[in-house]
């Protein structure tokens, strides 16, 4: 058995994540291999970098992960803000196995650590990145149109996961966070 590790923030969930998961299941050789999705900085949330909780997180990833009937486990790995002593922190949590990643920073932190690794090229990388998908989201966070919001964010964001965000107002709230209105 082999674990295939996901690593991000998935701030928000959205279809680079969607492409490297998929990717490291095409890994996947054995019927009993696992894939296990670590999800970064799993005490941040509600600020601008992090608007979403690792709870929040979790959540839109179970969606799509039911959605597409793909079995995968789900950690939290909180920051320790320690690049040398990371992989040893992040492995007492996603276990040891195979790494899958686009980052390539992440990948060579990774090997220099004797993980192996897999490096994805990601075809739309530019578009897909995590802070343009926020920024995104940011900008339709006051129109408050479900119909135009899941129009626009459903090119970056699977479409189960901009149903959840508009399902649990993680969309709408975002405007809030970022002119430091506290929301309860």
């Amino acid at each position: 058995m082999t674990r295939y590790i996901v690593l991000g923030r998935f701030q928000p969930f959205h279809k680079g994540h969607q492409f490297l998961i998929n990717s490291a299941l095409e890994l996947c050789r054995q019927s009993d291999d696992e894939l296990v999705i670590a999800i970064g900085s799993a005490a941040k949330g509600w600020e601008s970098d992090n608007p979403w909780t690792y709870e929040e997180r979790k959540s839109m990833i179970e969606s799509w992960l039911n959605s597409t009937q793909i079995q995968g486990e789900i950690v939290g790995i909180e920051d320790i803000n320690d690049p040398p002593n990371w992989v040893a922190h992040a492995t007492k949590f996603h276990g040891v196995g195979v790494l899958v990643t686009s980052d390539k920073d992440t990948y060579e932190l990774y090997q220099q650590s004797g993980f192996e690794t897999h490096l994805i090229d990601l075809s739309n990388r530019d578009n897909l990145e995590g802070w343009r998908v926020r920024q995104t989201a940011l900008m339709l966070s006051t129109v408050y149109d479900d119909d135009a919001v899941a129009s626009v964010l459903s090119s970056s964001i699977p479409e189960i996961v901009v149903k959840w965000l508009i399902d649990n107002d993680a969309i709408y709230r975002l405007s809030t966070m970022v002119s430091g209105v506290s929301v309860g």
